[in-house]
């Protein structure tokens, strides 16, 4: 009997062990959860940088295909201007952050 007792006592605290990692330890069900959310969050990153991979594959395609889109590119982004060319900036007063001075960009001097 008392042997019985014992035995019932330590698969009871076996059994009690158990069920608290099930509900507190690592794989538990909110550690579960947390890490669902955080695979939704990375899919959504992964989904964004697809996205822009696409839309820069699709870039790379045009400029590789057009000359006017490799200097609508260089007009847009590096402020390039064509010999000849002048370069105009207007700021309009209802933006506040266009009111700093803006360095002038000059034309590269034309290789032949």
């Amino acid at each position: 009997m008392n042997v019985t007792r014992l035995l019932f006592s330590v698969l009871g605290l076996l059994a009690f062990v158990l069920f608290v990692r099930l509900w507190v330890g690592a794989g538990s069900y909110p550690d579960i959860g947390r890490l669902e959310q955080q695979i939704e969050q990375q899919n959504k990153a992964n989904d964004e940088q697809a996205e822009v991979k696409r839309l820069l594959q699709m870039d790379v395609v045009g400029l590789s295909k057009d000359d006017e889109a490799v200097e609508e590119h260089a007009r847009s982004e590096l402020g390039m201007v064509r010999d000849g060319e002048t370069y105009y900036q207007v700021i309009l007063r209802t933006d506040p952050e266009a009111t700093a001075p803006v360095p002038q960009v000059k034309a590269a001097p034309h290789v032949e």
